[in-house]
């Protein structure tokens, strides 16, 4: 039986200006039951929009949709009770305990009072919440409270359970736990699951996977089969003695004829049909490029590119110089951290950390949900107050005049933070004031950052009403219009697809090339690939810090993934430190 089944779906919307939008263009799938199948494709592809009309949340304009053997159109509501979806933004009541929140979520869905208790039991031991009952759901991790959503989302027993991007800003170890937990409900209880992800790696453990782009599919196909799109066209350089992967691979992605290219392993992977020793950037760095095996993201950005896809999430950065190799410890020194502390009550968020960062620098802060990384983020910031140690940012100590400090921040948040009623010109404008630009100083880096990210076209709309990509390149200009020293990046890829973050990166790359320092936080560990050096952080403690390179080599694990990386060393403090626990019970 196909629990999803659509012929020639299409959804068009009706703009305010009176144009026709097609979100969806003459869709066809098929999805059977009991399996897990994942939908891939760039932001803007149509994805949530399929997913909604899946659940009976909209209407289609034409074709046919049927769920779990019923027309959706006709009977929406029979369809709404035999499935379970979990949207971007699931809405748990944080000021609820687990508990609460589960029995809320099955007062809403009519589970009666005799199936609960073995339900519950079984999702809290799924999930590893039931320690956690008693605990208010807004004191959990990230991590802990995707776990929580997903047990909401299943306090029934569905045919059927929609996934809209469930990982999103989640850390490796809960993304790794998550998927675990999918595989388990699809084994044991045949739970038939429909999946959207950003995360090439989660799409490779379906047994079908959709890629999905303006509107239409490209392709549809097991991982293998997708992989198989970008054979023979895959290769690996590394690049020389002190030059950045960031920069190999931005000097690469300007090249006629590459499709991809993308830091990994100590290398840059690149996609080309063609010859790779024809490459100009090859030639002139006098560099030997390696057949590889494609992976599953290799044929994700194969069909794209191939498909011609327009427009980006951010403009193209500016042409990059002749590459000059330099150790980022020779510059001065931007950022100074020592024996840096932060408690709230009782509870120590950061505990004795000590770093510095070098201008120019391009430095990662990583860690699992609840590490205390956001802590220390804000801290660097100008945000928080430190409970006690030394912090200084581009020479100025941030305890003692931390207005004077944040003059030589620029700061992009996860969520988009501008003022949605304003339009484009008047966020730069209230932004460009507000640290301390006027008259024709202000406008003249208006009209800079406008052309930077190729904001003019939309300068008179409000920004609330920009797509996603937009919206990316205003928060950049806002948080560059005043010329900082440095740049700080809150997770600025969440949610993202592999193109946007490429496109990203070049942007990054550039200005790190122009000697401004970068502060960023992520929970893709492949982009700590683009970093001069990283530290992961866990229970409030630095557990490590180096470039990719001397923590691939201290671990032992040349050839892992970051993502096994960060696991492996996350993994390994804990069991240290349970090991110590239990040592100090024992005396």
């Amino acid at each position: 039986m196909m629990v999803i089944e659509a012929k020639g779906l299409t959804k068009h919307f009706l703009q305010k200006d009176g144009e026709t939008v097609e979100a969806l263009r003459g869709v066809d799938i098929s999805v059977p039951e009991g399996r897990l199948t994942a939908l891939v494709g760039p932001d803007g592809a149509g994805k949530t929009t399929l997913m909604r009309l899946i659940c009976g949340l909209m209407t289609k304009t034409a074709g046919e949709l049927s769920v779990v053997g019923l027309d959706v159109t006709e009977h929406p509501q029979a369809v709404q009770d035999l499935l379970s979806y979990m949207p971007q933004k699931f809405g748990l009541y944080e000021d609820l305990t687990v508990q609460e929140n589960l029995d809320l979520y099955a007062d809403l869905h009519g589970v009666p009072q005799e199936l609960r208790a073995k339900r519950f039991a079984h999702l809290l031991a799924m999930t590893e919440l039931a320690p956690f009952t008693g605990r208010l759901a807004g004191k959990l991790s990230g991590g802990m409270k995707q776990k929580l959503g997903l047990a909401c989302t299943l306090v029934r027993s569905p045919k059927l359970l929609l996934l809209d991007e469930p990982t999103v800003g989640v850390d490796p170890l809960s993304r790794r736990e998550l998927w675990q937990i999918l595989q388990q409900l699809v084994r044991e209880e045949h739970l038939s699951v429909f999946v959207s992800t950003a995360y090439m790696e989660e799409a490779a453990l379906c047994e079908t996977v959709y890629v999905l782009n303006r509107g239409r599919f490209l392709k549809a196909g097991t991982p293998e089969e997708l992989r198989s799109v970008a054979k023979g066209t895959c290769y690996a350089v590394r690049p020389p003695e002190g030059m950045p992967l960031r920069s190999l691979q931005s000097r690469l992605l300007a090249e006629p004829g590459i499709l991809d290219a993308v830091p990994s392993g100590g290398v840059v992977r690149f996609i080309l049909r063609g010859n790779p020793q024809e490459l100009s950037t090859l030639a002139t760095l006098n560099l030997l490029a390696k057949p590889i095996a494609p992976r599953l993201e290799d044929g994700f950005m194969t069909l794209l590119k191939e498909d011609a896809a327009k427009g980006s999430t951010l403009p193209e950065p500016a042409k990059f110089g002749a590459f000059a190799a330099a150790s980022p410890e020779e510059a001065p020194v931007e950022i100074e951290v020592q024996d840096l502390v932060r408690k709230f009550g009782d509870f120590t968020a950061v505990s004795h950390t000590s770093f510095a960062v070098h201008r120019g620098e391009v430095f990662g802060l990583l860690g699992p949900n609840g590490a205390g990384k956001t802590t220390t983020f804000r801290m660097l910031c100008g945000l928080l107050p430190a409970t006690s140690g030394k912090l200084s940012v581009a020479g100025v100590n941030l305890r003692t005049a931390r207005i004077e400090a944040r003059a030589n921040v620029g700061y992009v948040a996860q969520k988009f933070s501008l003022y949605s009623s304003l339009s484009v010109y008047e966020n730069l404008r209230f932004f460009g004031g507000a640290y301390g630009l006027t008259g024709a100083h202000l406008f003249q880096r208006i009209e800079a950052v406008m052309e930077e990210f190729h904001l003019r076209e939309v300068a008179d709309h409000a920004a609330g009403s920009l797509p996603g990509g937009y919206k990316q390149r205003l928060s950049m200009a806002a948080a560059l219009i005043h010329e900082p020293k440095i740049l700080f990046l809150d997770e600025p890829t969440s949610g993202i697809d592999p193109l946007a973050r490429r496109t990203f990166w070049r942007e990054i790359t550039a200005l790190s090339e122009r000697g401004m320092t970068i502060i960023i936080t992520t929970h893709f560990m492949e982009e700590a690939e683009y970093c001069d050096r990283f530290m992961i952080q866990d229970h409030g403690r630095m557990l490590v810090l180096g470039s990719p390179e001397e923590i691939r080599q201290r671990m032992g694990l040349q050839d892992a993934t970051m993502d096994d990386i960060f696991v492996a060393i996350v993994e390994q403090s804990r069991r240290e430190e349970e090991a110590n626990e239990k040592k100090g019970a024992a005396v």
